[in-house]
């Protein structure tokens, strides 16, 4: 994995936070970070800079995660709409999660952050890249990691129900049954 390669922005207002992930980068050959203590001076960053992953807190004031992230997915004028974004969290709950989700964030890596943490999530993100869609009022990443043939539920999307057919022996959908 060539790190030495990545424009990283961190997007934290707790300056301990910053640097530890900033020794985490740097121990890894990230070479290129750039530094933002909320979502409006990151997203001026965005603006000059072409940057390849976000690493952002969910919690800060001013401008928090969730804010900046639907900000960089949804505003006519985004810099990157499409740039993943790993959301760094201590409040692991399920529904801030879900929040995080909803509005397009890539991963998530909870507090306290290790260096392995970081490697595995920007690992995902730069060989498993998830496409993104487009649903409703979500841009985002594809919330599908994989797709399950144990699945059995209705499969919603037009491309799914044209694709895949339903077969009583493998299971409803099953991807090895194309049209």
């Amino acid at each position: 994995m060539r790190f030495d390669l990545l424009k990283i922005l961190l997007v934290d207002d707790n300056q301990h936070m910053r640097l530890l992930l900033i020794e985490i980068l740097r121990a890894i050959g990230v070479r290129q970070v750039y530094e933002a203590m909320d979502g409006s001076e990151a997203l001026a960053i965005l603006r000059t800079t072409a940057i390849d992953v976000v690493l952002t807190d969910l919690s800060m004031s001013g401008l928090d995660g969730i804010d900046f992230v639907n900000l960089v997915r949804n505003s006519p004028d985004s810099p990157n709409p499409f740039v993943p974004i790993v959301m760094i969290t201590g409040h692991s709950t399920e529904r801030r999660v879900r929040e995080g989700r909803d509005a397009g964030v890539n991963e998530f890596l909870t507090k306290p952050v290790t260096a392995r943490g970081v490697i595995h999530r920007l690992t995902l993100l730069i060989e498993n890249p998830r496409p993104f869609v487009r649903a409703g009022d979500y841009f985002g990443p594809d919330r599908r990691r994989r797709d399950d043939p144990r699945y059995r539920g209705e499969r919603r999307r037009d491309e799914d129900k044209a694709t895949y057919v339903d077969d009583p022996e493998v299971g409803r959908g099953h991807p090895t049954r194309r049209i």
